[in-house]
């Protein structure tokens, strides 16, 4: 069994070795992870353990505060931001389960758009090909867990912003309900809508560290029988425009499950879609409530340069009259309430992830109308669990050339039990 500090070294080798070409991450902790890393190492040889996260190796998105060190939230104009004084929440609690906290990973600026470009900081190029998208906004915390640099990583999912690396990168992501986790510390994009959760090679390790960040035991998922399990297939809206790749990965996934026992029927809910859809057709809750953080640059203009696809949409948003907003959070409340009733017929939906692969990163640049037309694609099937108030879990589909994930979709507050239908059918995919 390797050490926590070996494991470490290797990691930190690997980075040093790509130094003049790092984007996938912003900060690393050498000095303080060696430290965490022999301290767990200690406790090892001594039978002493903090948990499942002990000695683990951590990385961090870069929007969650950590003493001493402003937090840049993938943007220029946060450099010179005041250093914070405290870790963020969830930080603080990783570091007492014993992770081993080795650096900050890159995203989106401002966690805002799904493509997980950053023209202030490079882009990460995708774990399974560097010329492709990694997908964001957590883009970093996907490569990281993808290519070994970490792990387990944590991210922040406003409409997708775990789920979709997760899909691009073939790791597990995992978006809890929101405020399950708290956000203290973490630099907001939609107080609403805004989850932490974890990326992680498997859904134990994911369910480790949401139980850690959450503040819960740690124990590990019992085995839960997929035989009589029910499983919605929500087709139509969400199943359009899907790569033939990532239909073929889906059905053989489905079929499996089928014959694992479980009872598969098609479950509607477009006309619910539609109505979300024409409640934030004026604007987005993540752009309205971003504008509001976001209020003060976006008055006097913004001192350095602000990645466009980011400061357009927010402009807009933040045109919009008060009445606009209020409205829609009304109209949310009650579609979250619909759809968890119609939701109480099944135990997950399943669907896609992300209806596409990853495409390069070059076609991202030369063609803006196919840029827009991937991002709404990308983002459009993992943005109905923050929409609705819901949790989600991506899992990498064997057998695709391409990484695309399988999502299975829960009612609010069904975590744990949705965690372990994921463990179930992850193993079952693996055999």
């Amino acid at each position: 069994m390797q050490s926590a500090r070996d494991h470490l070294e290797t990691i930190l080798a690997r980075l040093a070795a790509r130094a003049g070409e790092e984007h996938v991450f912003t900060k690393l902790y050498a000095e303080a992870a060696r430290a965490a890393a022999d301290a767990s190492d200690a406790r090892k040889r001594t039978g002493v353990t903090l948990g499942p996260l002990d000695g683990t190796i951590v990385s961090i998105k870069d929007l969650f505060d950590v003493a001493g060190e402003p937090t840049t939230a993938g943007s220029l104009m946060l450099r010179t931001a005041a250093p914070a004084l405290r870790d963020a929440a969830i930080v603080g609690r990783l570091r007492q389960a014993g992770a081993v906290i080795v650096g900050k990973t890159n995203m989106t600026e401002f966690a805002f758009t799904a493509i997980g470009d950053n023209q202030h900081y490079g882009t990460p190029g995708n774990a399974t090909d560097p010329s492709r998208i990694p997908g964001g906004s957590s883009s970093g915390a996907g490569v990281s867990v993808g290519e070994g640099t970490s792990e387990i990583s944590i991210g922040s999912d406003t409409g997708g912003s775990i789920r979709i690396p997760a899909s691009l990168n073939g790791v597990v992501g995992f978006k809890p309900t929101a405020r399950r986790v708290p956000l203290t510390g973490a630099f907001p994009l939609s107080g609403t809508l805004d989850s932490i959760g974890p990326l992680a090679r498997t859904v134990a390790q994911c369910a480790a560290a949401d139980a850690v960040m959450a503040g819960e035991e740690a124990a590990a998922l019992t085995s839960i029988s997929l035989a009589g399990l029910r499983v919605g297939i929500p087709r139509g809206l969400l199943f359009e425009e899907t790569q033939g790749e990532v239909a073929t990965a889906f059905d053989r996934c489905l079929r499996k499950v089928e014959l694992a026992g479980a009872g598969v029927a098609d479950l509607s809910i477009d006309d619910l879609l539609g109505e979300m859809r024409a409640a934030t057709k004026r604007g987005s809750i993540a752009a309205m409530e971003g504008a509001e953080i976001h209020a003060d640059w976006l008055a006097t203009g913004a001192s350095v340069p602000v990645d466009p696809h980011v400061s357009g949409p927010l402009s807009r948003a933040a045109m919009l009259p008060t009445p606009v907003y209020i409205r829609t959070m009304r109209r949310r409340a009650a579609l979250a309430a619909a759809i968890d009733e119609r939701l109480a017929s099944v135990d997950v939906l399943a669907l896609p992830t992300t209806p596409v692969t990853a495409p390069t990163i070059v076609s991202m640049v030369d063609d803006a109308e196919l840029r827009d037309r991937t991002e709404g694609l990308l983002l459009r099937n993992t943005q109905v669990a923050n929409q609705f108030d819901l949790c989600a879990i991506s899992l990498p589909m064997p057998g695709m050339v391409r990484p695309a994930g399988l999502m299975l979709v829960a009612r609010n507050g069904h975590d744990r039990r949705l965690l372990r239908i994921a463990a179930e059918i992850e193993s079952l995919l693996g055999a």
